[in-house]
């Protein structure tokens, strides 16, 4: 197993990738911390077993999280690794957006990621050696209309999992992963917002070099590989696993 003895904290560990995470890094050997807010994550950790915990938190207040990651050391006695996966959505223009939907998109994409770095480095430092692992999304380097406050919480990781990787290194290494789309509750509850979710979730489909959507089992796979030890050259770094997403632009085909 590639993780045997680590500790992982997961923010959106109870669903979606970050579901996905927990139950991956648990198969291969981790101890799991699943923070959350939907109860969902108390499920998923009894069903993982006893190497698994879920701790109910708003990973955008600092309070909560330092006490999260106060109690997940407590509980495995370090962490290893911190996937910052908790994410939101919403759609719209930069003139549309109001300056509370803007504050939420960052507060739970962004500053959640900030946060939760935060405390959990320190430890890791302390074990001398660990990884923040910050799940971005192809939309930081390629967009679409409506996604204003999303596209821009997204590449700011970019800039966050950076500056990570520069100032806590040679120990601690960053890198963030940025998924095509990904068939996950937070797609089908987008695609809810049109009359038509068999046909937009087509458009999906068709975006793709691949001609399907992700799995959230594919992104955990390689979250866990660059937990791994097998991955420790790799820090810095934004790795796209998007399906050929936005390689290709109209022109002419070969017959």
């Amino acid at each position: 197993m590639l993780l045997t003895g680590k500790n992982a904290v997961i923010t959106g560990g109870a669903k979606g990738i970050g579901g996905a995470c927990s139950r991956v890094l648990h198969r291969e050997g981790a101890n799991v911390v699943i923070l959350d807010i939907d109860p969902k994550g108390r499920q998923l950790a009894e069903e993982l077993g006893p190497r698994a915990l879920f701790l109910p938190c708003d990973v955008s207040r600092e309070a909560e999280v330092r006490e999260a990651m106060g109690k997940a050391i407590q509980t495995f006695g370090g962490l290893d690794v911190l996937i910052n996966n908790a994410g939101i959505q919403r759609y719209s223009t930069v003139t549309e957006t109001t300056e509370e939907e803007w504050d939420l998109v960052m507060n739970v994409n962004l500053k959640s990621a900030f946060l939760c770095s935060k405390h959990a480095i320190p430890s890791m430092q302390a074990r001398g050696k660990g990884i923040v692992i910050n799940i971005s999304s192809v939309q930081a380097f390629i967009t679409q209309n409506n996604v204003a406050p999303y596209t821009t919480s997204k590449t700011a990781m970019l800039g966050l999992t950076r500056s990570i990787a520069v100032d806590y290194a040679p120990h601690i290494r960053s890198v963030a992963i940025c998924p095509g789309t990904v068939d996950t509750p937070l797609l089908r509850d987008a695609l809810q917002l049109s009359p038509d979710p068999e046909a937009v979730f087509q458009e999906c489909v068709d975006m793709h070099l691949a001609k399907r959507v992700g799995a959230p089992e594919e992104v955990a796979e390689l979250a866990a590989f660059l937990a791994s030890d097998k991955a420790t050259f790799i820090t810095g770094q934004a790795i796209r696993i998007d399906g050929g997403l936005g390689l290709m632009v109209a022109g002419s085909k070969r017959d």
